[in-house]
């Protein structure tokens, strides 16, 4: 079926007519063999199937030229003896206007817009096939599958077999005995067996199955609610859809019955719409088709000047040509070929690569014909990214994972040659195993990598022989491993080169790994954050999870070989062929999750959230994760001595509250106290049967005025702080850069935010006294400052511009203070001389109205009765109505399709906003409204960090990101640079948002320098 979106131009570039062969004819008949190749499907499959390739030279993505070129090549030159074709022609589409729209207007009338680092190839994918000397068709008024059925019929006609390059289930239909499809992205042919097995019907019938199960993707109507299953049911049972319609009264399931009355016109015109057509009056006759020798020095060319270098070696090596003797094509690089007509000026600048790390991001100049790109944007063809998407997902399914076609790399030799495939692969997926979860102190003791499914092997490097000596730590290195230096020289321009797409899960964790090691990890995609761009909020991205999901695969967990416990073990201290079947695999799931997920981000639009908040954050925070953050022990020292002693006060306190011993960590009597012996109201018991001493329970209880509670949670909250901070940040300290390295997580959230961990530096309380005190222990070395860059109440801001508040906007865009102007709004009292307490009301309800805050939470807040805060809220929306209308249009949303959207396109899935338990359905409605505020702010502050490193190069800064906590970051900067360093990050964070978006509402960042973040903040 045709492959072009509905808004495709019908023009192309004159170039692309059809013309005779430069030799003489060979009629087609018994004997030959006719390869017919549906090209504009494969360009999409080999868009998909190939990572990401730019052209060295000038930055232009060519990925899916390769694909195309290799797999000319390969029907040319790899196929078997008796599969080799007679005749070839490579067939495309040339308009989306045929019949089959006259017919049903809104036949294709979804089709999306081929990607934009698509377009450019597919010039240049035409300019491939005349290189290799091959008929490139297309024709006016039909779809490439209509001259493929009509020169499939001619040739069998005449007793040739006839081969259909492609994997479409539209050219079933034309599958016969002398008629089989071939698959070269899975080596897999289709006969009439295959087509059975997919539609239960033999091919003639195809039509019949197709005309009632409809088609979705080509916006084929069908009879709905009929799938392909039930309708080849029923053509079985009748033979054929007209026998069917004229019988659908027999039918005993009313709702089938019912479905074939009502829409048994709709089943006819599909019909027609799937029926090929293989009486076309072709412009090239079959006997032009005949395969014959490319000019090998023209096609050298051509493959040099698309820089394809394993290639060109190849068609060179067979050719017996020299290819230094062969100049590349310079048209390929200034937009005039000797291979098209088009004048200079007629060269028009094309869409640039799609911008990741390691890649160019400037735009590449290349000839299209200004016609011919509007047709070749409409063309989303037939392997559309839905279409990908569904298959691989299947296929990966339906794949069996053999560990025992894993290898273990033994010498350098074999590593060298596994390296060698990797650069004719042109990817690599890999897994470092490390002897320690802290890649700031591990060593690496083995790499994993996978080029294709089973084909992985892991390379040892540092395992321990067991046994002997005092214990395994003095057992010495096992036999039969590379060593470490020569495997790190070696794999070093592998994992450095821009042109080689390396797959990872975790890739940060592997960058940081790999930095320890001197290797810079560059050009990489990670499976676990294409999984969360996805799908935030709708499952784990654990790879278990993943692959249980995707693959329906259990992997070997690593505690299956390290153990538990005392006892357990490091990996350095697993046995390396338990270690390969781990390892590779960990390598072989990641390759084959990244090529079931990848394709969703095209074919569900989130490629450019991935592309521009995720993937070049991994590399900013390796770095920051790297750097640390310097922290004063004598500051921690005498904080944990004044919050024992802080703790020790108000433990007799509570003693003699309670009026007997009590021990301050026991919530089971602690909840005895309260609601046994003092008989507080409002307590309920957990599932245990004991009494629930929450904080909220406690916070309610504090509320009301009684002490005992609120001693509670004095005591909690000053030995929470001891024995999370004071006293473990010291541990923290790594003993060779004597600084502290927290980790972040850019997969945990659903919003975007980021969270930290080992130790976690987002969770310091700052409106606390206590809290502040621990900020003041980090500090910056000598020499330096620490600056603090924090955006004023973004969320208030960014609330504003969403639910489009003409007041708040106009209040921020004056620099009025936000919690005032709201106050005499809902108030009525003057601005100037205003009472703090009336502010402090006012900004309450700002901040509690973002979080879905209850009249019951805002009286506990502001200590007042729940009426009196119920008016207050009711106010508040009668004040600004907008506010209450971004929520109600949001939480419709999210209940309609299961998420919310940033404005930057993040989804935020809320899967369980329709929960039957009013509770957790109330959580989820608060939780999708604000996420749209809290998840722009991430995404706002994501797009900073992105940027704020290259502005401070380009100004000869050194200033460098240490942290970030929400929506403030701290940087650490030489003394005499303070002044200048200022600004440049101010203006950075406060223009993230452009060019994507543009905000009404100004965005304001306080930065301020200082010797510690405290006094920084």
């Amino acid at each position: 079926m045709p492959k072009t979106s509905p808004k495709a131009a019908e023009t192309k570039p004159a170039a692309a007519k059809p013309a005779a062969k430069p030799v003489a004819a060979k009629a087609a008949g018994k004997g030959d063999h006719v390869f017919l190749v549906d090209g504009s499907s494969y360009i999409f499959r080999a868009y998909h199937a190939l990572p990401p390739l730019n052209r060295k030279s000038d930055g232009l993505q060519v990925n899916a030229v390769l694909g195309f070129c290799n797999m000319l090549w390969k029907l040319l030159r790899d196929m078997p003896a008796d599969s080799q074709p007679t005749h070839l022609a490579i067939v495309f589409d040339k308009s989306e206007v045929t019949f089959r729209n006259k017919l049903y207007p809104d036949y294709k009338a979804h089709r999306p817009p081929a990607p934009d680092d698509l377009i450019p190839q597919f010039a240049l994918i035409r300019e491939a096939v005349r290189a290799f000397d091959l008929p490139c068709l297309e024709q006016v008024g039909f779809e490439a599958d209509d001259l493929i059925a009509t020169y499939a019929r001619q040739a069998s006609e005449r007793g040739a077999t006839t081969t259909i390059v492609s994997s479409d289930k539209d050219l079933m239909q034309l599958v016969n005995d002398k008629i089989t499809m071939f698959d070269t992205m899975k080596d897999r042919r289709i006969g009439i067996p295959e087509v059975i097995e997919k539609f239960g019907v033999p091919p003639e019938k195809v039509v019949e199955v197709q005309a009632l199960a409809g088609d979705s993707t080509d916006n084929v109507p069908g009879v709905p609610g009929i799938g392909i299953k039930t309708a080849a049911q029923l053509i079985v049972e009748y033979g054929d859809l007209e026998q069917l319609l004229f019988r659908a009264g027999e039918i005993k399931q009313p709702k089938r019955r019912e479905a074939l009355i009502e829409h048994a016109e709709k089943a006819r015109i599909s019909r027609q719409l799937v029926l090929l057509d293989d009486k076309v009056d072709l412009e090239v006759p079959l006997d032009e088709l005949a395969v014959h020798e490319p000019d090998a020095r023209k096609l050298v060319a051509f493959l040099k000047a698309m820089e394809f270098t394993t290639l060109t070696r190849r068609v060179a090596e067979y050719a017996q040509v020299d290819p230094a003797d062969v100049g590349a094509d310079p048209g390929y690089k200034t937009g005039a070929s000797v291979f098209s007509p088009l004048p200079p000026s007629d060269v028009v600048p094309a869409p640039g690569p799609a911008q990741g790390l390691g890649t160019s991001t400037q735009a590449a100049p290349v000839a299209r014909n200004k016609a011919a790109g509007k047709e070749d944007k409409a063309a989303s063809l037939k392997g559309t990214p839905i279409s990908l998407a569904e298959a691989r997902a299947e296929a990966a399914r339906k794949t069996r994972i053999d560990r025992a076609k894993y290898q273990t790399i033994k010498t350098l030799d074999q590593l060298k040659a596994l390296i060698a495939r990797i650069h004719d692969t042109g990817h690599v997926a890999l897994e470092v195993k490390a002897n320690s979860e802290d890649p700031m102190q591990a060593d690496i003791c083995g790499i994993a990598l996978a080029l294709g499914a089973d084909d992985a092997a892991y390379v040892p490097l540092a395992h321990k022989q067991p046994g002997g000596g005092a214990g395994l730590f003095d057992a010495g290195l096992a036999p039969d491993q590379v060593k470490f230096e020569a495997a790190i020289a070696a794999l070093k321009p592998v994992l450095e080169a821009k042109g080689i797409l390396k797959i990872g899960y975790n890739a940060k964790f592997i960058a940081v790994l790999l930095a320890q090691a001197g290797i810079t990890l560059r050009d990489h995609d990670d499976a676990e954050l294409i999984s969360y761009v996805l799908d935030a909020g709708r499952g784990s991205h654990a790879l278990e999870s993943l692959a249980e999901r995707w693959l329906g695969h259990a992997v070997l967990a690593e505690s299956e070989l390290v153990g538990s416990g005392k006892n357990k073990l490091t990996f350095d201290q697993v046995a390396i062929d338990k270690a390969t079947e781990h390892s590779a695999e960990r390598a072989d799931v990641t390759l084959r999750l990244w090529r079931v997920l990848k394709p969703r981000l095209v074919a569900e639009h989130m490629t450019t959230v991935y592309e521009t908040l995720e993937r070049p954050l991994t590399s900013v925070l390796a770095r920051m994760e790297r750097r640390g953050i310097s922290i004063d022990r004598q500051v921690l020292s005498r904080l944990s001595g004044d919050f024992a002693q802080t703790a020790a006060r108000v433990e007799a306190e509570i003693q003699e509250i309670a009026g007997e011993p009590v021990n301050v960590g026991s919530p089971k009597q602690i909840g005895d106290i309260l609601f046994g012996k003092m008989g507080l109201p409002g307590g309920t018991k957990t599932k245990t049967g004991a009494w629930s001493t929450t904080a909220q329970v406690l916070d309610d209880l504090a509320e009301q005025g009684h002490d005992f509670p609120k001693k509670i949670l004095e005591w909690r909250q000053v030995s929470k702080l001891k024995s999370t901070y004071t006293d473990a940040l010291p541990a923290y300290v790594n003993p060779q850069t004597h600084r502290v390295h927290t980790t972040y997580a850019l997969a945990a959230t659903t919003t975007g935010r980021l969270s930290s961990n080992e130790p976690n530096l987002q969770n310091i309380p700052v409106r606390t006294e206590d809290g502040r005190k621990i900020r003041r222990a980090f500090i910056a070395t000598p020499g330096h400052k620490l600056v603090s860059a924090d955006y004023s109440q973004i969320e208030l801001r960014l609330l504003a511009e969403i639910a489009d508040i003409p007041v708040l906007k106009q209040a921020f865009k004056d620099g009025l203070d936000i919690h005032a102007m709201t106050a005499s709004e809902m108030f009525g009292v003057p601005i100037k001389g205003m009472p703090s307490e009336i502010r402090r009301r006012a900004k309450a309800i700002n901040f509690g109205i973002i979080y879905g805050i209850s009249a019951f939470g805002l009286a506990n807040q502001l200590g007042i009765a729940r009426e009196e805060a119920s008016a207050y809220i009711k106010k508040y929306f009668e004040r600004f109505p907008g506010i209450r209308a971004y929520m109600d249009e949001t939480r419709d949303f999210c209940r309609s399709h299961g998420y919310v959207t940033t404005l930057f396109g993040r989804k935020c899935h809320y899967p369980d906003i329709k929960a039957s338990n009013a509770s957790v359905r109330a959580f989820n409605e608060r939780a999708a409204i604000n996420a749209r505020l809290q998840g722009t702010a991430a995404d706002i502050i994501r797009r900073a960090m992105t940027r704020v490193e290259d502005a401070l190069a380009a100004k000869k800064l050194s200033a460098q990101m240490l942290l970030q906590v929400h929506d403030e970051l701290i940087f650490e900067v030489p003394d005499a640079e303070v002044e200048a360093t200022l600004p440049v990050v101010q203006h950075v964070m406060q223009d993230a948002p452009f060019p994507a978006v543009l905000l009404s509402v100004p965005l304001h960042v306080d930065a301020r320098a200082a010797t510690n973040w405290d006094e920084a903040h």
